[in-house]
């Protein structure tokens, strides 16, 4: 007996094997790989040092977070204050959010990823990247040719009377 799967199924059956690959990646594989560099580095410079290190990654990653949702922060009001819609700002604060999450895990291999998040021309650069890649942002790269034009208040001279007091 033979099945045969249309397109949508096998569409479908493709994206539950990748989704469950993921899944596997992100909660078993990671986890292996950062245990593997925390005891190497363990064995380098020593138990204590590397529990340190680790917690002083984290505290710094979070304030170093902290300091640049306030910055994001700010570029969104300002965004908000001139008419524009702050998405590119909305994402690079959700990317800020993944940053603290990968920075509080504890690791060597996740904090390298969010040290790398960071810095803010490089998370710009790959979030550009990624935009124009699912072809949602245009090739130019930029973020102000992407946002609406500014409406400035048009005024139109002239003499008027109202209906309902003539002499």
């Amino acid at each position: 007996m033979v099945i045969v799967l249309s397109g949508r199924t096998a569409r479908r059956k493709l994206f539950v094997m990748n989704s469950v690959l993921i899944f596997l990646l992100l909660f078993v594989g990671v986890p292996l790989i950062e245990l593997y560099f925390l005891i190497k580095v363990g064995s380098q410079i020593g138990a204590f040092s590397t529990i340190f290190l680790t917690i002083f990654t984290a505290l710094l990653g979070g304030g170093m977070v902290r300091a640049q949702g306030f910055a994001t922060l700010s570029r969104v009001r300002e965004a908000m204050d001139h008419g524009e819609v702050p998405a590119f700002e909305m994402m690079e604060g959700a990317v800020l959010l993944i940053c603290g999450l990968l920075l509080l895990l504890p690791g060597f291999v996740t904090d390298v990823v969010g040290f790398i998040f960071l810095v803010p021309p490089v998370r710009r650069w790959l979030l550009t990247a990624g935009l124009q890649g699912r072809g949602i942002m245009g090739p130019t790269g930029s973020r102000s040719d992407q946002s609406p034009p500014r409406h400035e208040t048009r005024v139109i001279e002239g003499e008027f009377q109202r209906e309902d007091e003539k002499d």
